[in-house]
């Protein structure tokens, strides 16, 4: 058969192309392949694209582009997806191992049969109030965290009146967020848990989910005072993000997500 198997995958919304690492390999998806299979009117069309290739029998290394062709060191969403297809395509057995990513080892539970996923990060540092830039209307504070990628988090009274297409780029490309910019996450409350929004880098556009800025709204939501973990967000996409951590003198850890990771298709791309 020409032509290279892809599995199409979604989690809460976030969605993306998955390759098994045994039938390609990384040097065969320069950035402009990258982007023609994530195109949503000439390609399959997703977030992102991930390979995974087998390590050893209890660890799989995931390799994840942005749609754009840049490389990304970490996504939630797509460590979610890539834990439920490892097992799916047997590269691990169910249960628990490990996703080898650019941001560091994380942990993943997942089984054959569900269509959820839970993952283990990375320990990271918790900052206070973000003070770079003045919150603009509707915004009460903001926090900048690292969880395996910058995430710009945002408190607003009403999520309905965010614009993420102007408010999160012109954020994301501020000057304050470094060279490579951040995800810009905006958060409201909703009875008793929580929403959320993101404009995604890379992607450049709002996203349905964000499952590292989901991590990133929790703990600093805790780290304020004004929420208390473990906590559930939704996003565009509906199905929920649950978040667990523990905050002490600055750190979070025992860091866990859990969510969707939905296989939706399967198919050949003619491109490679």
């Amino acid at each position: 058969m020409r032509g290279t198997l892809f599995y199409k995958m979604s989690g809460s919304g976030n969605d993306f192309v998955m390759l098994d690492g045994r039938a390609t390999r990384i040097e065969d998806w320069p950035a402009a392949q990258v982007r023609a299979i994530c195109d949503r009117r000439r390609g399959v069309g997703a977030d992102g694209l991930v390979m995974l290739t087998p390590v050893s029998p209890e660890a799989v290394r995931m390799t994840y582009w942005n749609s754009d062709g840049s490389h990304g060191a970490m996504c939630g969403n797509a460590a979610l997806c890539g834990g439920r297809l490892a097992v799916h395509l047997e590269l691990v057995s169910a249960g628990e191992f490990c996703l080898l990513t650019d941001a560091g080892t994380v942990r993943v539970q997942a089984q054959a049969s569900a269509g959820r996923a839970a993952i283990n990060l990375p320990d990271f540092e918790v900052p206070g109030e973000f003070t770079a830039v003045s919150p603009g209307r509707g915004e009460r504070w903001m926090t900048l965290l690292t969880v395996g990628v910058p995430h710009l988090v945002i408190r607003v009274e009403d999520i309905e009146a965010v614009d993420p297409g102007a408010r999160g780029r012109s954020l994301r490309f501020h000057p304050t967020m470094g060279p490579e910019g951040a995800n810009v996450n905006f958060i409201s409350p909703a009875g008793e848990g929580w929403l959320i929004r993101t404009y995604e880098r890379g992607v450049e556009a709002e996203t349905l989910a964000c499952g590292t800025g989901t991590v990133a709204a929790a703990v600093a939501l805790a780290s304020r005072g004004d929420a208390l973990l473990p906590m559930t967000f939704r996003s565009r996409g509906g199905p929920e993000l649950t978040v667990k951590a523990h905050l002490s003198e600055g750190v979070a850890t025992n860091v866990w997500l859990e969510g969707e990771g939905q296989l939706v298709f399967r198919g050949v791309w003619e491109g490679v």
